[in-house]
Formats: structure tokens, C-alpha cells, sequence
């Protein structure tokens, strides 16, 4: 009996150490699902850095619990007390969920007034800043210092990191490079808006509450730090360049990779240009190498979007805003057909780098939330933990929370612990807990190229495919947004073999020239696994020309 399996196992060993490689990315951070809060927005952790006398007592000008004017949602613009404490406490919810890698808002230190200048924020602005504060951690005014809500005795910034490393996971700490502060239209000036502080608390920088056209650079060195033509809104507009705005940059965002932070979101990475993305994502990764970063351009034409990934450039992955655009179409109350996701993936051609590679979301805090049913939302995490990138999902959307509600309307109101202890027994949450823990079980899911075979109506079914360094595994998924089951029947690029199913649970034994028959159920999805090298000749072609796809570099 040995002599006959020796050989066997000889011919196994030999056909793995010969086997092609298939992948999407090699990407280490690619098996990681991302879990983003507005901090100030989670939960309130400790009451103490609440600071609920900041301001003074003017109302123009007071920080802490801010009604939006005009909302009948709850919005707020001022500070509701989330913290770091809020999130250590429940981070076992969101490992929970399945969740790997946690996302949080900017935590540099922020002015400590409500903004008097600008147009009024109210129900329906957009970029209108006037009466807010700086509750979401966006507007620095001393990149070197942690902001005074954020931090309790004994956790700080690197004690985050280290409760968020103590559960096995990533911490993406949100940077800012393009803007600081408002900085103008103020009736009088106000404290730090419009300046800059470095690490030992020296004013280095000073808007003066002057528009951009009226600062003197060349005879005020407090004006050398900004552009003299506007930006966003009123915010303080870095001058890119100024070898001394790079350094404090990146002497900055060094100091809290340092604390910890595992990896970065970029905000506004468009509105620089791609020489000062390139040298600070160098110097980034000088600190940390390998450093996986991925920045925010809030635009729906892939090629501009994708001249990010490119070594030539910032060389990082960004937010996939073109298909997001598409999840909203499929998933919201649109319900257009899986075909509308087909030319958003770019996986034969394309502009990005690498589209394996992109963070993948149907909404965030700068845009209205995700306008669906519970079942839409269902559906839209089954593809999203499922089909290529990095899945990313925001704060309270594993309940629906305020969907359809833009930021000034609900969009980043506070979550709570209350909501929290309710979410399990949420059928979204249920159904997101599961596709998640499938995916986290899944190299294929993770990193694996995808090879659709239908994309159409309310029906998906696509291949992943891994097979690198030792791992072979080939996922089948079946998509379902329909309200009735839906039978599937695949029998294209089908390998034989036991393939076993990792949502119902059992098997599938397919014989060679055979077909897998499924029945998923109404919103639903399965993942069928087939642990083995691939065999199948047509696979191997697709596989190969896939592997074969040119990107730009």
C-alpha cells in the first residue's frame, strides 16, 4: 500500500511546485474588511474629555452639542463626546462582525470654537461650515497633537493601537494633506482657526483671517504655508510647495505610525498634485515600509482616479468611487441589474494599477448614506465581501442607520452604545456577520482573481481564484437580489471535485464535464470551495490570460 501512495504523493508535490500562479493582489492588507466611524460619532466612552464648556458660553461660538438648522434628523455640528474610549469598549462588536481592519476619522488636534465665518451649515449645504466645529478631527491646526476629545487617562493614541492590534486587528488612521482649518470671512478672527502649530506648540503658520489673495508670503513668513487662491470653502489651502509644509507633514504622520497606525486613508488626494503624494507616500513608507495607503478622489471617471495608483505618481490605492456609483444603482431603490457592475471592475483592462487592490464602499460620510431596504443592504454586502477589492463599510450601516440621509441630515449622527447592544439580533447585521466570516476564512475571497461567469438581472455568479505560495483555492459565488430563490446551474470553466458550500454548509461533488446545481435563497448568497490546485483546461486559459493583463505602472 505505501509503494502505491508514495508515487501519488510525489505526482501531488511536483504538480504544486510546477502550478501557475493566480492572484488579484499579493497585497497583504487585501484580506483585511474595514470598518469606518467618525469617532466624535460612535459612542461616548468617557464623558470627562467631553469638554461641554468649550467656546464659552456664546452660542456663536460654543463647541459641544450643536443642532443643525433646518434638520428634523437629529444632525449635528457640534461635538457628542465619542472617543477612543467609546471604541476600545466595543471593539469585540466590531471583530465581532468579522471586521479586520478599523478606519477612524482624523484625530490631530482641531480649533476649539464653533466657525463664525462662512455661508450658515444647514439642511441641504454643501461645503458650508458656518456654525460647525471640528467634531469630525478634518479642519488640524497642530498635526502633531492628539485633539483633546479624543483621549482618556492611560489611552491614547498608541494605547488605541495597541487595544486595536490586542483583537487581532489593523488601525487606518484618516490624514489630511491638502487643507487646515478655515481660515477667513470671520466677523473678527478666532483662536487657531487659520493657523498652524508645530510639535512643541510654536505658531509656524497664520491666515490672519485674510482671503488667500490678500496673504504676502514673500514679506510674511506666517503666509508661507498657504496658497494665495482658494481651496475648499474657506479652509487654509497648504502650499504644496513648501519644502517646510512636506516636512511637517510627514514629520507628523511619522510620529503616529510610529504610535501605530497600520495604515493610512488619504483625504482629498485630487486637489494635490501627484510630485507631493509621490515624495510624501515615499517618506511614509521610509517609516513603515510596505505601508498600504489609499486616498479619496470624489470622482466617477475611473482614469482620473486611477493616475493615484501609479508607481510614477502617489504609487497608493484609492476609494473606488466609480463603482460605488454603480452599488448605489444595483443595491438602492434603482434595483438596475448586476450587468450595471460588469464594466466597473475593469478585470481584462483598465486604468488602475491594480483594481484588485481598491477599497471598495456604497457610501461614507461625505455623501448620503446608502438608500435602501434592509434587504438592499443584504444584497449589497454579499457583493461586497465577495467580489474584488477591499471591503469597506460605515459606521451603523450594518442597521440601516439614517440611510438616505446626506452629511448635514443625518448622515454622521451618533450611534451609541444603546444601538450597539441592538444590532446583533439586526438582520443585517446577521447576514453581514456571516458573508464576512466567510470571507475572512477565504484567501480566494480575498485576494483571488475574479472570473464572472453571469452578471445579470438579479443574478451574479463569478469565480475567485488563488493560488500562490503553497494556498489553492477556487470560490464560486452566487448572487440572489431577487425576492423568489433562484436556481443556478454552472457548468462554465467548472472543475471537478468536492466543492463545499460555506454559507448552508454541505457538499457538491462534480464529476468531470459535470455541472453544479444550487438553489440560493431570496437576497442571498453562496460560496462554493474547492481546496486543490486548478485543473480545468478552459479555467487555466481564462486564468492565464487574466494573469496576462497589461496595467499601466
Amino acid at each position: 500500500m505505501m509503494r502505491r501512495l508514495l508515487p501519488l504523493t510525489l505526482m501531488l508535490a511536483c504538480a504544486s511546485a510546477s502550478a501557475a500562479d493566480y492572484y488579484g493582489t499579493l497585497e497583504p492588507f487585501a484580506k483585511e474588511a474595514v470598518y469606518f466611524v467618525v469617532t466624535d460619532r460612535f459612542v461616548n466612552g468617557d464623558p470627562s474629555n467631553d469638554h461641554r464648556d468649550q467656546g464659552g458660553p456664546d452660542p456663536a461660538t460654543r463647541t459641544f452639542d450643536r443642532l443643525t438648522p433646518g434638520s428634523d434628523q437629529g444632525d449635528n455640528i457640534g461635538y457628542l463626546g465619542g472617543d477612543f474610549k467609546g471604541i476600545v469598549d466595543h471593539l469585540d462588536y466590531i471583530r465581532g462582525m468579522g471586521f479586520t481592519a478599523l478606519w477612524v476619522t482624523p484625530i490631530v488636534d482641531n480649533p476649539d470654537e464653533a466657525f463664525t465665518g462662512g455661508k450658515p451649515a444647514q439642511k441641504g449645504g454643501f461645503l458650508t461650515d458656518g456654525g460647525k466645529t471640528g467634531y469630525h478631527g478634518y479642519w488640524g491646526v497642530n498635526f502633531y497633537r492628539l485633539d483633546e476629545h479624543l483621549p482618556s487617562p492611560g489611552l491614547d493614541f498608541a494605547g488605541l493601537a495597541s487595544a486595536v492590534h490586542g483583537k487581532d486587528m489593523k488601525l487606518v488612521l484618516d490624514i489630511v494633506g491638502n487643507h487646515g482649518s478655515p481660515s477667513y470671512t470671520m466677523p473678527k478672527a478666532q483662536p487657531k482657526f487659520g493657523q498652524v502649530f508645530d510639535r512643541e506648540g510654536k505658531l509656524v503658520a497664520d491666515h490672519q483671517n485674510l482671503r488667500p489673495e490678500q496673504l504676502d508670503p514673500a514679506n510674511n513668513p506666517l503666509h508661507r504655508f498657504y496658497n494665495t487662491t482658494p481651496g475648499l470653502a474657506e479652509l487654509s489651502d497648504l502650499n504644496e510647495n513648501n519644502p517646510a509644509v512636506m516636512d511637517y507633514l510627514s514629520g507628523a504622520y511619522a510620529q503616529w505610525i510610529a504610535q501605530g497606525a497600520d495604515a493610512l486613508r488619504i483625504d482629498t488626494i485630487g486637489w494635490l498634485p501627484h510630485p507631493f503624494w509621490h515624495e510624501f507616500v515615499a517618506r511614509m513608507r521610509k517609516q513603515k515600509p510596505g505601508m498600504f495607503m489609499f486616498g479619496e478622489a470624489f470622482e466617477y471617471d475611473a482614469t482620473k482616479i486611477a493616475e493615484h495608483t501609479l508607481a510614477k505618481n502617489a504609487g497608493v490605492s484609492v476609494l473606488d468611487f466609480p463603482l460605488k456609483q454603480g452599488l448605489e444603482k444595483v443595491f438602492g431603490h434603482e434595483q438596475a441589474g448586476f450587468e450595471e457592475l460588469a464594466g466597473r471592475l475593469f478585470l481584462r483592462e483598465g486604468p488602475y494599477a491594480n483594481p484588485y487592490d481598491l477599497a471598495t464602499f456604497y457610501d461614507n460620510h461625505d455623501m448620503a448614506r446608502l438608500d435602501a431596504t434592509d434587504d438592499g443592504f443584504i444584497d449589497a454586502h454579499n457583493w461586497l465581501f465577495t467580489a474584488r477589492g477591499i471591503p469597506v463599510v460605515y459606521y451603523g450601516s450594518e442597521v440601516g442607520f439614517m440611510r438616505g440621509r446626506p452629511e448635514h441630515d443625518g448622515n454622521r449622527n451618533y450611534f451609541g452604545a444603546e444601538r450597539i447592544a441592538g444590532a446583533p439580533q439586526h438582520p443585517i447585521a446577521q447576514h453581514l456577520t456571516r458573508i464576512a466570516h466567510v470571507r475572512a476564512a477565504s484567501p480566494a475571497l480575498q485576494r483571488g482573481l475574479q472570473l464572472n461567469v453571469e452578471l445579470k438581472g438579479d443574478r451574479a455568479a463569478f469565480y475567485r481564484v488563488i493560488q500562490h505560495d503553497g494556498v489553492a483555492q477556487t470560490a464560486l459565488v452566487l448572487l440572489n437580489k431577487g425576492a423568489t430563490p433562484a436556481s443556478f446551474e454552472v457548468k462554465q470553466w467548472l472543475q471537478p471535485g468536492t466543492w463545499r458550500a460555506a454559507v448552508a454548509g454541505g457538499e457538491k461533488k462534480v464529476r468531470a464535464g459535470g455541472a453544479l446545481r444550487a438553489t440560493v435563497p431570496e437576497h442571498g448568497v453562496e460560496v462554493f470551495l474547492l481546496d486543490a490546485p486548478v485543473t480545468q483546461p478552459q479555467l487555466v486559459a481564462e486564468l492565464d490570460t487574466l494573469m496576462k493583463v497589461q496595467r499601466p505602472h
